[in-house]
């Protein structure tokens, strides 16, 4: 969940989501988007219940409403399916983030904190964390705009957290893409078992340290 290297003064939100993944298409109209919330929501409770086998697309379909047909218009595929279900988890907790930002006086802690909380609320909800996991690391070109927005909002986020008066700069935006691999790879450890809780809060303290040492130097 990495972003491209771009000056960025201050986070904007995801574009408005069109009705087929990486299309030119115009914005959808309220009916539509009320649609796609119904698909999201469907994903994400049979994600919640049995993992990425158990987001079938048939099943997506019946449960919200739709079309067969209509379901794949909106997403070609499940992976598809899956990585919007994760932007939209993740445009949820920027937004909760945003009402309760982190409290610790540095940047790095502050964006430690930021991810844990992040962490944690992925942790309750495992077989959703898995499948949405399980979607990015299938995803192939064809779903890198949707790819791309979940890198974004990963940016957004600890570029939020961080607090900066002034754009970043190269260096820190470089601190920032390793933070996410970090968190990334970090999620994918636990989610297989092979880290605990406190190890991936060590590591996510340890390479958020990186923050103060890429800070621009007061005059």
């Amino acid at each position: 969940m990495t972003a491209e290297a771009k000056a960025v003064t201050a986070p904007a939100p995801a574009p408005a989501p069109t009705a087929t993944a990486g299309s030119a298409s115009p914005p959808l109209t309220e009916r539509q988007e009320a649609r796609r919330r119904r698909i999201l929501h469907a994903s994400a409770q049979l994600a919640s219940r049995g993992g990425f086998d158990a987001v079938q697309m048939r099943e997506v379909a019946e449960s919200s409403q739709v079309a067969l047909g209509t379901l794949y218009r909106y997403f070609p595929s499940k992976v598809h399916l899956l990585v919007a279900t994760m932007q939209d988890q993740l445009q949820h907790m920027h937004t909760t983030l945003r009402k309760r930002p982190p409290a610790g006086e540095e940047p790095a802690e502050r964006v430690a904190e930021t991810l844990m909380r992040a962490f944690r609320a992925l942790q309750r909800e495992p077989h959703l964390a898995d499948a949405m996991v399980r979607a990015l690391t299938f995803a192939d070109r064809s779903v890198s705009p949707e790819v791309d927005t979940v890198s974004r909002l990963t940016t957004a986020i600890i570029l939020d957290a961080m607090g900066l008066e002034s754009p970043p700069t190269a260096e820190q935006l470089s601190a920032v893409r390793v933070i996410e691999h970090t968190w990334h790879s970090a999620l994918i450890t636990w989610l297989s078992g092979r880290a605990s809780i406190a190890q991936v809060k060590i590591d996510i303290e340890t390479v958020c340290r990186l923050i103060d040492l890429t800070a621009p130097e007061k005059a």
